[in-house]
């Protein structure tokens, strides 16, 4: 019974077909599945497969939608029954698909009136941000649907307004430091802009910046820096304190993990591309993850109520993103910054080489060689420091002759 839901999945592309048939975005597909957007579009797409009890989940609610079967068999039935019965049996056929609307829209109505009841009171992560950003850009849904309708700076902005929100919220999980948060997202989306190019034709550039960003959040290089030595100030709330320890307690490979399944909401294939590691270390990973967080907070042992811990978690800081204008600069800026740099070291480089090059001896100059002994005469000895005698000696002749002056010389008669 478990996974009768699964043989009944409609392919990839009906999937989407039937959540645009019903009016529904991708947005609000997942937060009624109880996953993130990006998974919803995996499982449109086909690079994921719906699995456990999301998979579940989301079949039960295509099925409400209505299946391919559904869709496709009223149009036969008229067919059939227009060439090869009489018209009162084609109009008795007709009939049917108004009915069949409206049951399929009693049933869209059942599927809506459970849900909010579940993500009311804390939003997912990247749902709350994500569904307000088409409303301020006026954009596509799909950052990549943007790419290929506006410019390079619409797409980028849109792309922004689309993931920045929600990924500062969850690099402060990761890092449980508010200001490296918001830095590591602006500097991923710097990145990015610099390899516009890439992002843009890439399958999945929330996911690009995502990597980017927990990469950049996550260097070992932020211990030496000073304003990153001392801990900053942590949540009000009693369990939030203990949760957020808890989380900085695991292994920099764990932590990443449990956020990737647990917070995101990626699948386990999805969560072990992004780690770099296989399937089963991530599991392994995962695993041991929960267990930590099990052996310090008993209540959240059950991994849907840890997901919607660590979805209050983020909500309760207020972490804002700055503009995508003003990080489209500073990103432009700190290229500028170091080609520049390079220009000047390669400048330096090559005029040190010149220099080199015309004052280095163009010939081989032997060093003189020390004397040596011929027929027992020691070789001479150049004479070594005068001493306090000789000095004043010395300085004694000089004056004498400075003042008489040196002999001269005459020729003598012979």
């Amino acid at each position: 019974m478990t996974q009768s839901p699964a043989l009944q999945l409609p392919p990839p592309k009906e999937r989407r077909r039937l959540r645009e048939a019903a009016s529904l975005t991708r947005a609000q597909l997942a937060s009624r599945v109880g996953v993130t957007s990006e998974t919803v579009r995996g499982w449109e797409t086909g690079r994921a497969t719906p699995r456990g009890r999301k998979g579940e989940k989301y079949a039960r609610l295509l099925n409400s939608l209505g299946t391919p079967r559904e869709v496709t068999e009223p149009h036969t039935s008229v067919t059939t029954t227009d060439r090869g019965r009489p018209s009162s049996r084609g109009r008795g056929a007709g009939s049917r698909p108004p009915a069949r609307d409206r049951d399929r829209a009693h049933a869209a109505d059942r599927g809506r009136s459970p849900t909010p009841d579940r993500g009311r009171t804390t939003p997912r992560v990247t749902l709350a941000d994500l569904s307000r950003a088409p409303r301020r850009a006026k954009t596509p849904h799909r950052p990549d649907d943007a790419t290929s309708a506006l410019d390079p700076e619409q797409a980028f902005d849109a792309l922004y307004a689309f993931c920045a929100p929600a990924l500062v919220r969850q690099t402060y999980l990761l890092t449980g430091r508010r200001e490296l948060a918001r830095e590591s997202v602006e500097r991923a989306f710097q990145i990015a802009w610099q390899r516009w190019p890439e992002v843009a034709r890439d399958r999945d550039p929330a996911g690009w910046v995502r990597a980017v960003a927990y990469e950049c959040a996550l260097s070992p290089w932020h211990r030496l820096r000073p304003r990153y030595r001392h801990p900053e100030p942590p949540p009000p709330d009693a369990f939030d304190r203990a949760l957020m320890d808890t989380l900085l307690r695991l292994p920099p490979s764990y932590r990443r993990t449990l956020l990737l399944y647990d917070g995101v909401g990626l699948g386990l294939p999805e969560t072990a591309a992004e780690t770099e590691a296989s399937t089963r270390a991530a599991v392994n990973r995962l695993t041991h993850a929960r267990e930590a967080v099990a052996e310090r907070l008993p209540e959240l042992a059950d991994p849907e109520v840890l997901h919607w811990r660590l979805v209050e978690l983020a909500s309760t800081e207020r972490l804002r993103a700055a503009k995508p204008l003003v990080v489209r600069q500073a990103g432009e800026r700190r290229a500028r910054l170091w080609t520049r740099a390079a220009i000047a070291f390669t400048a330096l480089l090559i005029g040190t080489t010149v220099l080199t090059v015309r004052t280095a001896p163009t010939r081989y100059e032997p060093p003189v060689p020390a004397g040596e002994t011929v027929q027992g005469v020691p070789p001479p000895v150049a004479p070594g420091p005068l001493s306090e005698s000789e000095r004043h000696l010395r300085s004694k002749l000089l004056r004498q002759e400075q003042q008489r002056g040196p002999d001269r010389l005459m020729p003598q008669p012979r």
